[in-house]
């Protein structure tokens, strides 16, 4: 009887942050070990279906890079990095769209269905759901030509608002299209950050290898600012795929989101001791 009371506690202690969210819509970026790692693949999934059926309204956006990645070893075709963006010529840009819309998408889709949910895939050319440019890298002061690597314009977020307000649970592909009809690969944070923001997200939740954005030292920052992560930006302790992770989170924070969270995807149920602990986990970005 003291183990059920326990989990009737336990129960009572989420019920002002469930009271808090309810009927709001929180972005998951998901990626990294989360993506492979089995154990946490199920968790990941329980935990997204379990914020669905508490009346929360979750949008998935994933990545995919090892898996393009291994995709392109296949072929044979060499990757290629620049401040963290992959350069992506056509045969890229074809594998990336095959891996990401073809295999990846449909993957999560079915182990959230399995879970429950009642998930459904679309990518940023869906719908023009993601409008885009090509986007230029800025290397030394110099914009350099990374390929087919998008620049979103525009989130047209009518379908992701019908889905979201009926019992599915949108799971977005990190794809764009510009006015022509060009799809381009874009960062997955990216369009986590630029979704959160075009859907006044409550929160925009990014699932990450490490703890948190860390200081030159290597310490977790559990709460940091839009000026201070500028700062470490600048002095290079902020680098590489962390680059576009914090540049979207930036954006989702200027442009409304309430908050914004980097957290250890590697943790059980992190998204659960997120949203629904006082303390939380990982990196806070606050204005």
């Amino acid at each position: 009887m003291e183990e059920l009371i326990k989990k009737a506690g336990i129960l009572l202690d989420a019920l002002p942050y469930i009271q808090n969210f309810f009927g709001k819509t929180i972005v998951v970026k998901y990626g990294g070990n989360a993506m492979i790692n089995d154990q946490l693949k199920n968790s990941v999934m329980q935990d997204i279906t379990m914020l669905k059926y508490i009346g929360l309204k979750p949008i998935v956006v994933h990545g995919g890079g090892p898996e393009i990645s291994n995709a392109l070893n296949v072929y044979g075709i060499k990757s290629e990095f620049k401040n963290g963006l992959r350069v992506t010529d056509g045969q890229t840009m074809s594998v990336a769209q095959m891996v990401l819309v073809g295999k990846v998408n449909k993957e999560i889709v079915s182990l959230l269905n399995c879970k429950g949910a009642k998930a459904i895939g679309v990518s940023g050319i869906d719908g023009q759901l993601i409008e885009c440019n090509k986007l230029y890298a800025e290397i030394d002061g110099k914009k350099e030509d990374i390929g087919f690597v998008g620049d979103i314009v525009k989130v047209n977020t009518k379908l992701l608002e019908m889905l979201a307000a009926d019992e599915f649970i949108p799971v977005v592909s990190p794809v764009g299209v510009d006015k022509n009809g060009q799809s381009y690969n874009i960062n997955a944070d990216t369009v986590a950050g630029s979704i959160a923001a075009a859907m006044n997200a409550e929160k925009l939740i990014l699932l990450t290898d490490v703890e948190g954005v860390k200081d030159a030292d290597g310490n977790v920052i559990y709460e940091i600012t839009n000026n201070e992560i500028q700062e470490l930006i600048n002095k290079g302790v902020i680098s590489g795929g962390m680059i576009p992770k914090v540049l979207g989170c930036l954006e989702a924070m200027n442009s409304g989101v309430n908050s914004v969270h980097i957290i250890d995807g590697r943790v059980p149920h992190c998204l659960l001791l997120e949203i629904f602990t006082k303390t939380g986990i990982g990196t806070m970005i606050r204005s």
